[in-house]
Formats: C-alpha cells, structure tokens, sequence
C-alpha cells in the first residue's frame, strides 16, 4: 500500500485512459474477480458467475464529531469581466486550447440574449482536511484532494483581491436568459499519486446543452493528452489545457416555445434549479469526484428568483441569499494512518464508512433563527441515503421538500419527516429554525443502512449523525421569505392514445460474466445504441433485470416524466416526490420504470448511464444520439 502523505490506494493508476488497456484490465480484473466456477443460470439468463463475496477493508479511524464549522454563508465563485478571447461558435484555437466543437446555435442565442458570461475554474490538487487539522493528535492528517476552484485561488489559500474567497465546495450562481461560458482549466499533476487520472471531462448535470459541452466521457484533456473523441479537433490534436463550455440558459423546448409565440426562451415550466457539475472522464469518474471534482450550478429565473425580497407577483421568495444553502454528501474510507482509500480496479468498489458534508466530516453549520433552504446532493459514490432531522432526544423533526433533482415540485410536501436520496440525486428541503430557541442543536441524520455497494439494506433508528446545527443567533434581519402553497406547474403530459402511438425502448440494466451492462453490452464511445430525431418524444423502460442491485440510472439532456412503476410485473406508486420532472430515476432490483422523453433543441452525442460511478466506470453506461433530418 503506497503512503506518500496524500492518500493511499491498493491499485495505483498506470493505466490512463488514452489506450485500450484500461478496459481490457478491467475486464480481465472483473473475471479474475469472479469464480471461475459455472453454474446453469447467469445474473439474468445464461450462465452464472459465482462471485468472491465484497471485499473487506479495514474501518476508518474514528473522528471526534461536532469539532469544525462550515461557513456561514456560501460565497459563488465571481463573473469575471469580460470574455479573452471570445468563445465564438467557430473555436479559435491557441496552442493551450483543448479540441471542441463549434458551439451549437451560439451566435443565434447570444444575439437574442446578449454575450455570454464567463467564469473559469481550475481543476487542481489542493491541500485539505477532513476533519480538523489539530497540532497535537489529530484525527486525521491533512492531504490533498482534487477539486475546481476559482482562477484566483483555493478554499485554503486567502485571497489577494478584495472579494470573499469562495467557500468550498465551488459554487456558481447563474440565471435562465443568461448565457454563460465556463472555461475549465486541467492543471492536476500529470505525474499524480494514487488512484484517479489526471484528464477532465466536465459534466454540467443536467443542464440542457449541446453535446460538445455535456462533457461527453471520451471528450477528456490534459496537457499532452487528449480523449479519443477529441483527438482529431483543433490545431494540436485536442491536446490542451483548458476548454470552453457554453452553457445557453434557456428552457427546454426553446425551438417549440419560439415557434408558437416567436419570443421567449422557452417553458418557464421546463425550469431547473439545484445542478452540479462533475469530472466524467471514461472508466475515471468514481475515483476523480471521489476526490473532490464536484460543484454546484444554481440557476434562477422570474419564478424562482433567488431574492426573498422580489416584489413581483409571480416570485415564489423562497429563503434566499446567506440562507440558500447548498450541502454535498459524499461517503469516504480512510486507510489506517487516515489517508483516503480507493480499489481502484475492484468491479464492487469501495464503500466509505465516513459521510463527508462538504468535503468536512461531522461538521456544525451555525444558523440564524428563521427559513432556510437547503440544497441536498447525493455526490457518491456508491451510498444512498435516507435523512430525518432530529433533536438531541432523536426525536424527528419536520421540514417542507420543495423540490427534486433539481425541479420545483408543482406544490411543496408539507410536514414531511424524511428525504431519500441516491447517488447524483438531489433534494431542496425547507427549515424554519424560528421555531427553535437560540441554543437549540439538531441532527442531520442518515438511517438508511447499507453494506455494500450493491444496494441499501434497511432503514434502522437511531441512524448516523453526519450533520450538526446550531441555532445560534436571532436573524440580522427579518425573514421575509416564504414557501407558498404552490411552487412550479408542470407542462401536460401528452392524453393516453397519443402516449400508445410512441415509439418505446427497453434498455435492461443487468450483470452478466462480473460486469454491469445494459442490453448485455458495455459502453463504446464511438457507435451510438440509438439514433433519435430531433424533436422526438418517445417511452423509454429503464428494468432492473438483476435482483442483487439497485441502479440510479442518469440521462443526460434532458429531463424525463416517470409514467409508471412495477416489481416483477406489479405495478407500485409513485412516490409523490418522484412526480416531477426529473433526470435520476432509483431502479431498484427487478423494477422496471417507464419514463417519457422528449429530445429537443440539440444534436449530437451523449450517455445514459448508471450513477453508482462504479458501475459506470465499468461500462454501464450507453451512448445515443440526436440526428436532425435537416441537416441530413
């Protein structure tokens, strides 16, 4: 095991994803993980592979809770103030720049909506503590992490400019109507130790957006090195530092909205709120956000507008500013002498027994007495979890769930007691501290059990504190926000004979021979499994065709309607949280969830794919693409 004071890991990379190896590995890895012994059955049908049990790993050290604060507030990463050089549809490329696509309909958008706003952040390894950096005896040792930051510093580096440092972990703040550039630079070290590798390719999840800036997983870059799906773009091979990402802003259903009232940027009833943004770099993405390559998208619009204080009529004034408040759960495993611990080639991963909450491990988050809205996001790997808020006495508290995956729900669920999230899923919830005596503590807790990363196991009191507040003050000012009896409609769905007449794909998400596939294939980067028109609406069934797993199945583009839910033919409810519009849909051992989709506004590329990253980055994972017959 390889201690270097950073972290430590039973497999380090030599593989890096510019070759077949890589794959080859992990499929030999995977059958040389399982028996070679055969019985007559498979996972689902054919033979059957009778696998080594989940590995073992030794626990993490113990932590001393409640010992650190995180911010009181969330400080965005800043605009900055103009566009050098442009990111013009046609790229321009200079000898830094990584192979890209011409930005589909960027001169067309940014006419209409005016230039696009430009942020750059910076993926690169910083120093960082899990838990406080004691002088004497601490709990764990400060190591890097990798992660995005500002161009202008780090989270643990004080800012020379005058602005607040951005808090960790980075956050930006946009809004529908204003389009927006991300420049994302790579400068993780090339020659890194440990596990992950040192290319990006970042994913804005689930922004509706071109493929050439959805992050497509074979589109990664380094400085040297670029993906294979980038490598015949640009000058230099693709083979840069950095990369433009243009992010539109506007509704799905843009061509449709303009089409019927010529103006406009789409359905307001399309809109999303709660995003992120993460490495999905091919066969590396598990390892990569495990080590912190993850951040927050908010995105506002008339509706939900992110002033408490808006005085016009169709605001919702939901809590806003300091008391919007974002929150990343992650689960990690430190090794003996405290490192992070990562299998990298291990088909079942590895399970973490800590549950981060912005990168700190029990931290407390110091609270006024009054609403907040607090942004809850699953970031992985493997761990679901099942959060109620309690007191000291564990006795359960209330809050009001306003919306999931990131969608405004069409009226908020009042008095509600617990929160289920999966891997990449989010969930907006609604405190009122008011109700509270200054003083008070209360518990985020998860008790939702799960041993292994196949599946959670059972819901069992009292649970696992990960998250302290502490009411610790009156507010500064008055609470002026609200959360009123109903929140976003949702556009109609399409009557039931013109439901019977689209076209309907199954996609089977299964293990067969040690490795997770859908259809019975692996992911190829290069042949699409479908080809959809432009403009399409179609049915797709997401099965579970395996009982051992539950799968959080991630479609990009767009979002999608759950129409019905069944177990081995048995149709089940809908949760009402799950009624909305959404992009992560659970697949729960032998469940079969038929989803509408529509497939609107751009063309190209992109995946579906399992969320548990270990699945995915063992090619559970399907790529399909939007043709537009016009440009035939």
């Amino acid at each position: 095991m390889k201690k270097n004071g950073k972290q430590s890991t039973r497999a380090r990379s030599q593989d890096t994803p510019e070759g077949p190896d890589r794959r080859s590995f992990l499929k030999l890895s995977a059958a040389a993980m399982a028996s070679p012994l055969l019985l007559g059955a498979s996972d689902s049908e054919g033979p059957v592979w009778i696998t080594t049990p989940q590995p073992v790993f030794p626990p993490s050290p113990p932590t001393r809770p409640w010992m650190e604060e995180l911010p009181r507030e969330i400080v965005p990463i800043p605009q900055e103030p103009a566009l050098t050089p442009p990111a013009e549809a046609a790229p321009k490329f200079d000898d830094k720049e990584a192979g890209r696509e011409p930005h589909q309909r960027f001169d067309e958008i940014v006419t209409a909506l005016g230039g696009p706003t430009l942020y750059e952040l910076t993926a690169k390894e910083i120093p960082w503590s899990f838990h406080p950096d004691l002088p004497i005896h601490p709990d764990l040792p400060r190591q890097t992490v990798w992660t995005y930051v500002h161009k202008h510093g780090d989270p643990t580096v004080p800012e020379t400019r005058q602005d607040p440092a951005p808090t960790f972990p980075s956050t930006i703040v946009a809004r529908y109507g204003k389009p927006v550039v991300c420049r994302f630079h790579n400068e993780l070290p090339k020659n890194h130790q440990g596990f992950g590798s040192p290319e990006i390719s970042t994913h804005l999840h689930n922004l509706h957006m071109s493929s050439g800036c959805d992050g497509y997983p074979s589109d990664y870059y380094r400085e040297g090195k670029a993906g294979p799906t980038l490598k015949d773009i640009g000058p230099n091979g693709g083979k840069g530092t950095f990369k433009d990402h243009f992010y539109p802003n506007v509704y799905a259903g843009y061509d449709d909205w303009r089409a019927k009232y010529g103006v406009g940027i789409g359905d307001p009833n399309e809109a999303l709120g709660t995003l992120w943004f993460h490495d999905h770099t091919e066969d590396f993405t598990a390892p990569n956000v495990y080590r912190g390559l993850a951040g927050f998208y908010l995105l506002f619009d008339p509706i939900d507008s992110g002033d408490e204080a808006d005085p016009s009529s169709t605001a919702l004034r939901l809590p806003s500013g300091p008391y919007d408040y974002p929150l990343a759960f992650g689960d990690k495993r430190f090794d003996p002498q405290g490192y992070l611990f990562w299998d990298e080639f291990h088909v079942e991963g590895v399970l973490g027994d800590k549950v981060t909450v912005n990168g700190k491990i029990e931290p407390v988050l110091p609270v006024d007495a009054r609403k907040y809205r607090l942004r809850l996001l699953n970031t992985g790997p493997s761990r679901f979890y099942e959060f109620y808020l309690v007191d000291g006495r564990d006795r359960e508290q209330t809050f009001t769930y306003i919306a999931n995956d990131g969608n405004l729900l069409p009226a908020p669920l009042f008095n509600q007691r617990k929160v289920r999230i999966a891997v990449a899923e989010r969930a907006d919830i609604v405190v009122d501290f008011s109700r509270y005596p200054i003083g008070t503590a209360l518990y985020l807790v998860n008790r939702l059990r799960q041993d292994s990363t196949r599946k959670p196991k059972d819901v069992k009191k009292p649970g696992t504190r990960v998250l302290k507040f502490v009411v610790d003050r009156p507010p500064p000012q008055q609470d002026l926000s609200q959360v009123p009896n109903a929140l976003r409609e949702l556009p109609p769905l399409p009557k039931a004979e013109e439901l019977a007449t689209l076209k309907v794909r199954r996609w089977e998400f299964d293990r067969k021979g040690g490795l997770w596939t859908v259809n019975g294939r692996l992911f190829d980067r290069h042949n699409p499994r479908a080809r959809i028109d432009k403009g399409a609406m179609e049915i797709w069934e997401l099965v579970g065709k395996s009982g051992g797993w539950s799968h959080p199945i991630h479609l990009h583009l767009e979002e999608g309607r759950i129409l019905s839910k069944s177990v081995d033919g048995v149709t089940v409810p809908i949760p009402p949280h799950e009624r909305g519009r959404k992009d992560v849909f659970e697949l729960d051992q032998t469940m079969t969830i038929k989803v509408l989709v529509r497939f609107r506004d751009f063309t190209g590329k992109y995946v579906m794919h399992c969320h548990n990253v270990i699945h995915e980055d063992h090619a559970m994972m399907v790529r399909w693409d939007v043709e537009d017959k016009n440009d035939a």
